[in-house]
């Protein structure tokens, strides 16, 4: 069955007789598929590829303390001013964006694969979170938002005696 599939040929009238290649026509669906949903395919033809870029979003770390909560966020080649950061509703939200530079003449891109535009994340705040602390700081491509956590919820351990 196998040896079948790979001798198989589609029938175009407008051009000559082409071996037909399951792995170009998965890929055509992909990219049917990407453009729906909103991403940028990547196209092969031939043993190379075109040039597509990438859709981007910035990964995210969220951690904890006895104080605060802390999301770490990678923004590499995002200008500060690029940025912003507001609370509204019981949740948090990053955005921004990379922006692709200019191409510049003499220079020819073989591919780009960082993606680059804007990015939306949103987080809800845990209840004992206080909204009106939110501070934040950016650095070396690294946004750090800073959540306290409020000091009229924080818990107490409380024996409770048993009768």
């Amino acid at each position: 069955m196998e040896q079948a599939v790979l001798n198989l040929a589609r029938w175009n009238p407008l051009k000559e007789l082409e071996r037909w290649d399951p792995v170009r026509e998965l890929e055509g669906m992909e990219g049917r598929f990407t453009r729906w949903f909103g991403r940028l395919p990547v196209h092969r033809e031939r043993n190379h590829e075109t040039l597509a870029m990438a859709e981007w979003m910035p990964l995210v770390d969220i951690s904890e303390d006895d104080r605060e909560y802390l999301i770490t966020a990678e923004l590499p080649e995002v200008k500060k001013e690029e940025i912003r950061v507001h609370v509204e509703n019981g949740e948090l939200t990053i955005q921004g964006e990379r922006k692709l530079e200019r191409e510049e003449k003499g220079k020819k891109y073989h591919r780009i694969e960082r993606g680059y535009g804007s990015f939306t994340r949103s987080f809800a705040l845990p209840d004992d979170a206080d909204p009106t602390k939110v501070s934040a700081e950016f650095r070396d491509g690294t946004l750090k938002v800073h959540l306290p956590k409020s000091a009229t919820t924080k818990s107490k351990a409380i024996d409770v005696k048993v009768t």
